[in-house]
């Protein structure tokens, strides 16, 4: 088998015409027979380049709309005959079987059609066949074929011909593991919608895919490997962000602007949160976002040197002249206005992402972990407790004042690392505990940061003081309850649900708090 093969005859059929006319050119010029169909046809010949319309070289008409016209066995028997197999070869003479070296396709654009919101019809009409059959033949085949998928990789393909004559057996395997890739793809995204129209939440097979953005400098330690992928649901985030400046971001750079992010969009009033290690340390709501970003800073200054800020509001030149007087190591939020901009962009370290929008907190979604041997899966979490949906179960009820301070820490408390334990007042948080094994410690760290939050500033009365407290699942015992109350709390919101309830009930009354259950959890592993 040669190594490098001469183009003789090309099958160009694209969706997305970027570049094909340049290519198609660059192949004639060459010698290549351009074979082609419906709307590239029509294009290439505008351009004067010289085309055969693939129903003239099958001697098969397009049928049934053109669902029909290149699933032939001119076409396939192009792609798939062996070069280096008399037999093969034979059997294509005597069949009038002309080989095809090359394929160029880009598939309809189904993902495209569903994500703009097409109907039923619509979308089943932008299933491509065709393509994704000629695409898996010529991958097959790639000991002797080309296969082009994007548009991106017509120039790699040129190149390599206007250098060495041909394709390399490298350049055509590398094509092949696009090519599957691709219609891997393609087909989890067609098996993905029609279990949204079957209403199958979780199919017996789950497919899903991603499309590289970067290749990362490391993992979680510099001994791992990775890469960040999108997944293509163009939901607003570190996938549809545009990075303005910094350096490289790294895998835990993403992962705790992505938990920053998404607890942001959390709030409807301007708003910061600010994340270390993929754990909220400074939360707040303000009139502004520089005034929310001194109540997140206040919660725990320690914390938030070198951490990540998620602003929900494009970002002004306020609030970016007080983000940027502290090291940050990432800004993320919608946009930013120029001023904005300009200072942060005398922080050359620092990395500024802008998505373009929010994601919706309450849209539906699938999150997927890898376990051994498989991964698990489950919707998002989108919950979110109203005050009408409250139960009240002390002897007090809140304030107007603590109700609104308990619904903020709740939403808070859904994006900590369990056991969580969320301390806040005035709209801001004052003390957060994160993932430790026992609820009652959480109580009791969240209120030691907020005593050392306070000393910061110069104050001996712990930021705790007067505030109240969200856990995001039951107290099983009363103690978590009673720590919360000694750190000063004084009203508290759970979910409920201990066999217990009666006594965390009776701590909350002895101590005069007030309590409301959720019946809804946030355990965040």
């Amino acid at each position: 088998m040669t190594e490098t093969l001469p183009v003789r005859r090309a099958l160009l059929s694209v969706s997305d015409k970027t570049g094909i006319v340049e290519f198609a050119r660059f192949l004639a010029e060459r010698g290549a027979e351009i074979l082609s169909t419906g709307g590239t046809a029509a294009a290439l010949r505008a351009a004067g380049v010289p085309v055969k319309d693939v129903s003239e070289h099958t001697g098969f008409p397009e049928i049934l709309d053109g669902r029909v016209k290149t699933l032939v066995p001119q076409v396939h028997g192009g792609l798939l005959g062996r070069r280096d197999d008399p037999a093969h070869l034979a059997q294509m003479a005597a069949h009038g079987i002309a080989p095809i070296d090359l394929v160029a396709v880009n598939l309809y654009p189904f993902e495209a059609t569903v994500a703009k919101g097409a109907g039923f019809e619509e979308a089943i009409e932008n299933i491509d066949i065709g393509g994704p059959a000629m695409i898996r033949s010529a991958a097959k085949n790639h000991a002797h074929v080309a296969v082009v998928t994007e548009a991106a990789q017509l120039e790699e393909v040129r190149a390599e011909i206007e250098a060495a004559g041909g394709t390399s057996l490298g350049l055509r395997r590398r094509l092949a593991q696009r090519a599957y890739a691709r219609t891997a793809a393609y087909d989890a995204a067609i098996a993905a919608w029609l279990a949204a129209q079957a209403g199958e939440e979780f199919p017996p097979r789950l497919a899903f895919a991603g499309e590289i953005v970067q290749t990362l400098r490391y993992g979680e330690n510099p001994h791992q490997r990775a890469a960040f992928y999108r997944d293509g649901s163009g939901r607003f985030g570190i996938a549809t962000a545009r990075q303005v400046q910094g350096k490289e971001l790294s895998y835990n750079n993403l992962n705790d602007t992505d938990a920053a992010f998404e607890c942001v969009a959390e709030f409807e009033k301007p708003a910061i949160v600010i994340v270390k290690h993929a754990n909220p340390c400074g939360v707040a709501e303000g009139e502004s976002l520089a005034a929310a970003w001194e109540a997140a800073l206040r919660c725990d200054p320690v914390s938030a040197f070198g951490g990540i800020v998620a602003a929900n509001r494009a970002l002004d030149a306020e609030a970016a002249e007080r983000i940027a007087a502290i090291f940050t190591e990432v800004v993320i939020a919608p946009d930013a206005d120029p001023d904005a901009q300009a200072i942060f962009a005398k922080k050359k370290n620092l990395r500024l992402l802008l998505t373009g929008g929010l994601p919706d907190p309450a849209a539906p979604g699938m999150l997927v972990r890898s376990v051994s041997g498989g991964f698990l899966a489950q919707s998002r979490d989108a919950g979110r407790v109203s005050e009408a949906a409250l139960k009240v179960v002390t002897k007090r009820a809140p304030t107007p004042q603590e109700m609104a301070d308990l619904l903020f820490a709740f939403r808070v408390c859904k994006h900590v690392k369990s056991n969580a334990i969320v301390y806040a007042k005035g709209g801001a948080t004052v003390g957060i505990g994160a993932g430790q094994m026992s609820r009652v410690d959480s109580a009791r760290i969240a209120a030691w940061k907020s005593g050392e939050a306070a000393r910061a500033s110069g104050s001996d009365v712990p930021l705790a003081q007067g505030s109240v407290v969200a856990s995001d699942a039951f107290f099983p015992f009363a103690d978590g309850l009673e720590a919360a109350a000694a750190a000063g709390a004084t009203a508290v919101i759970q979910p409920g649900g201990s066999v217990r309830d009666a006594e965390v009930i009776a701590a909350a009354d002895a101590a005069g708090l007030a309590m409301v259950f959720t019946g809804m959890r946030h355990f965040r592993h």
